[in-house]
């Protein structure tokens, strides 16, 4: 880490004593903040950042970037809202570890500080810029983009309370109907390399949005192949408007009764062993980071978070090849 301190001060000797604690051991959460310690591109994401960042000057010196940008990856990790983030670390002698805090000479940053670090991300639209760091690093990694891609999007839901203080639901989120059941949000749709399994693009909507239109922006243009589920059936045109060279492996709606039944379940089973690598994506995303729910107003906002949670659940799916 930066700024690394020449003296130990009482809090962080009381922090690191583990000589004195002969029968702990590593917690999951010490081992993955451990991993995440070492694959992280930290130089990489700061460099994204730090043009925005403020400078110092003649009034109260910001927070190291790093130490934000730290502090800001435990609250996607966590699922923790500022407040709680900040009580997490205040609580937790990992945390602080991981984040490079010491009581005795510092206090944890507040929430109102992680807030405008936030909002200094989606004010100048760094979730993306972060994204696409990622990606160029996990590449320079040996992880490149393949020619097959598997493009999907799930519905991450938004409060369709109108118990608020405006009386009204966010005008930004709109209903869609999934099944027989109908969902108020938003949309992340992301295309995967059908290789790695990492996501090397992603758009978000409104819930109300078909799959089929930011199908392009999904593509790199280089794919041979595209797989998708049924919601991408018949969209040979708009594959190729970006993808000329690429062949839909898309899955198709069976009809029941039909006398092609039986074999066509069975090419969608096949094409879907492939497909179902995008659903690792989600369920870093969805189960892992908690991401399942919008804990914001608008898109831009719960856009960001979307943009960085993908790029750190590629991070953590390409942890064995990183700590090769």
């Amino acid at each position: 880490m930066t700024n690394d301190m020449k003296q130990q001060t009482l809090a962080v000797a009381a922090d690191q004593n583990a000589q004195y604690e002969q029968y702990r051991r590593p917690t999951k959460r010490d081992e993955f903040l451990a991993t995440m310690e070492k694959i992280v591109p930290w130089r990489e994401l700061c460099a994204v950042i730090e043009p925005h960042y403020p400078k110092a000057g003649n009034g109260r010196p910001p927070i190291g970037l790093e130490r934000m940008l730290r502090m800001y990856f435990v609250q996607h990790w966590f699922n923790l809202a500022d407040a709680a983030c900040e009580d997490a670390l205040l609580d937790s002698t990992a945390l602080r570890r991981f984040v490079g805090i010491d009581l005795g000479r510092e206090r944890v940053p507040d929430a109102t500080t992680l807030l405008k670090f936030r909002r200094l991300l989606e004010e100048h639209k760094l979730g993306e810029a972060l994204f696409a760091q990622v990606g160029a690093v996990l590449q320079a990694q040996g992880l490149k983009v393949g020619t097959g891609t598997i493009v999907d999007a799930t519905i991450i839901g938004a409060p369709s309370s109108t118990k608020n203080a405006d009386k009204k639901r966010d005008p930004e989120m709109h209903q869609a109907r999934k099944g027989k059941q109908w969902y108020f949000g938003m949309k992340l749709h992301i295309g995967v390399d059908s290789k790695t399994g990492l996501a090397h693009s992603a758009v978000v909507t409104a819930a109300n949005v078909h799959d089929k239109h930011p199908l392009p922006d999904l593509l790199h243009g280089q794919e041979q192949a595209v797989y998708g589920d049924c919601a991408y059936e018949s969209q040979e045109a708009l594959i190729e408007s970006k993808a000329p060279k690429a062949k839909a492996l898309t899955n198709r709606k069976v009809r029941k009764g039909s006398t092609t039944e039986e074999l066509d379940h069975l090419v969608n089973r096949a094409k879907s062993r492939v497909r179902a690598r995008v659903e690792h994506v989600f369920g870093v995303i969805k189960r892992l980071w908690g991401f399942n729910k919008a804990r914001y107003r608008g898109l831009a906002k719960n856009a960001t978070r979307a943009f960085v949670a993908t790029s750190l659940a590629n991070i953590y799916l390409a942890r064995r090849h990183l700590m090769a």
